[in-house]
């Protein structure tokens, strides 16, 4: 009997002492280095280890510059970084049709829904500046943001804005192509034929005019152009912060805005 206590007496010091170490304090109080303080660990004094040199982080290795930046030499290229396939142009138009028909409607004439509503005019991609505007503008414009247009770097993927730019020049070509510029066999419909074969009137595809709503966010009421840098004579046109600004006498006219 006195045996039997004697080892229950022990196994509950064990136990005790086990749960004695178990509530060490070591997850707590461990060593370990704090970010911008020193140490005497090392010889120079950081406790922040430099980075190993030509370390690049997971997805930012980059190589191909001109795929992520559309400039060459730090100016805008003018050709796409992979073929302009029927797949990448149908990609285009589904990301377009999200991102940029609210103000650059489906057509690309600069007169989408929320322009219609008061926002800043946007660019039609119909405009001799942009029609002649190379490839990588496109890309940077959408990558940067432009005058009133925000960038969409977050939001659209680098190849998916490519696919963009494949499918505004689509929209471009499709305005002014002729029978040279399509398939043999392929036949080019003027719009208004379009528009009476699917029950609309011709008129339908008459040129849009930005209605009285449009404002333009500048002092004048003048279109939103950014000065070239480093250009001689260039004033930077300063935005209004004001958007009720009335359009100016005649803009309601206006089928050309640039961006």
């Amino acid at each position: 009997m006195r045996l039997t206590s004697r080892r229950f007496a022990f196994a509950a010091a064990a136990m005790s002492l086990l749960v004695a170490v178990g509530c060490r304090q070591d997850m707590h109080d461990q060593p370990k280095f704090f970010p911008q303080r020193g140490t005497d660990f090392y010889a120079d004094g950081r406790s922040v280890r430099p980075q190993v040199e030509n370390t690049v982080a997971r997805s930012q290795l980059r190589e191909d510059s001109y795929f992520y930046t559309g400039l060459v030499n730090g100016k805008e290229g003018d050709g796409m970084p992979f073929p302009a396939t029927m797949q990448v142009l149908e990609r285009g138009q589904e990301r377009y049709n999200v991102y940029c028909t609210p103000c650059h409607s489906r057509v690309g004439n600069g007169i989408g829904m929320i322009v219609q509503r008061g926002y800043s005019k946007a660019g039609s991609f119909h405009s001799a500046r942009l029609e002649s505007a190379p490839l990588g503008h496109f890309f940077h414009v959408i990558s940067n943001g432009y005058g009133s247009m925000p960038d969409y770097s977050s939001q659209i993927a680098p190849a998916d804005r490519w696919a963009i730019v494949a499918y505004i020049k689509a929209l471009q070509l499709s305005q002014k192509a002729t029978q040279a510029d399509v398939a043999l066999g392929a036949h080019v419909e003027p719009l208004a034929s379009i528009a009476e074969r699917e029950g609309l009137p011709a008129s339908f595809a008459n040129e849009w005019v930005l209605p009285p709503t449009a404002v333009t966010g500048t002092p004048d009421n003048g279109l939103y152009v950014l000065p070239v840098p480093g250009a001689a004579g260039t004033t930077p046109v300063t935005p209004s912060h004001n958007n009720a600004v009335a359009p100016a006498a005649g803009s309601a006219g206006q089928t050309e805005p640039k961006q």
